[in-house]
């Protein structure tokens, strides 16, 4: 069993989100903490917060998945970049405690020419600064497509920045959101070696990490770098494959969040098909 939902607008309240996924028939959903192009974020209504709290014990939600902006970036090579991506992070991670136990989801960055060592120690840099190990949120590394200078297009690049959170307790805090279309891009033969795409994450990172999954069929062939999303069974990942990836058994019990490129119907339509390969 899998978790399954979609990306939902945070402008309606909290709970209204909570209520909206039950409507879908999901039972989890992901949200951006502020304007995913910009740095904007929604005021929080504690009581509005607390609602959903109670309807996702209540319903029996798994954990949600919050998504940062994707301005936020810790390894540019602009210091002011940096600041303001070390900010919003901080912030959104204050705002996270409200909602304890659940994920918090990030593009790593992208170097801008510096080199992929030096963004992946300005990442860990930012991250051992951000982390504490009364922490309640996980924060997740999302795997990248390996575009242009993206950090994250390689589960080695991963594994270095986990490695490099200097306090075991702050470590614990550090997961992985495993993005079908960006892995795929990336290189990674999903439709014919599923299996050894997921021994080579455990042998690279360890599956105890990976803690949810953007589910996302690709516009791309395998190792284009390019990032398009394209709704499930349409791309060149393929229905059976997504299939076979929403029922491995190393994946079960994980959130999947839906970022495929729909309306509400389409995402309503696309949650009853994996619900009924459940």
């Amino acid at each position: 069993m899998i978790y399954i939902g979609c990306h939902l607008s945070v402008t309606d309240g909290y709970e209204a989100m909570g209520k909206k996924m039950m409507e879908f028939g999901g039972s989890t959903f992901a949200w951006f903490t502020r304007n995913p192009r910009g740095g904007k974020t929604k005021p929080l209504e504690p009581s509005d917060v607390e609602a959903l709290r109670k309807l996702l014990k209540d319903e029996g939600f798994g954990p949600l998945v919050a998504h940062g902006s994707y301005t936020m970036n810790l390894c540019s090579a602009k210091e002011e970049t940096r600041s303001n991506g070390f900010d919003m992070l901080q912030q959104d991670l204050a705002r996270m405690e409200l909602l304890p136990g659940n994920l918090y989801n990030f593009h790593p960055g992208s170097h801008t020419g510096q080199g992929t060592e030096e963004g992946i120690g300005l990442i860990a840099k930012a991250l051992n600064q951000a982390l504490s190990s009364d922490m309640q949120t996980t924060i997740l590394l999302e795997t990248m497509a390996g575009k242009g200078s993206e950090v994250g297009g390689t589960f080695e690049e991963l594994r270095e920045i986990i490695d490099r959170i200097e306090e075991a307790g702050c470590r614990e805090k550090i997961g992985v959101c495993f993005d079908t279309c960006h892995t795929w891009d990336a290189g990674y033969d999903l439709v014919n070696d599923l299996d050894g795409v997921l021994q080579h994450f455990d042998d690279v990172i360890g599956l105890s990490k990976l803690k949810a999954i953007h589910f996302n069929d690709s516009k791309n062939e395998r190792g284009s770098h390019k990032d398009r999303h394209e709704k499930l069974g349409q791309g060149y990942l393929g229905m059976d494959t997504m299939k076979r990836i929403a029922l491995h058994p190393a994946l079960q019990g994980l959130p999947f969040i839906l970022e495929t490129p729909n309306e509400d119907e389409g995402y309503i339509r696309e949650i009853h098909t994996i619900l009924a390969w459940q």
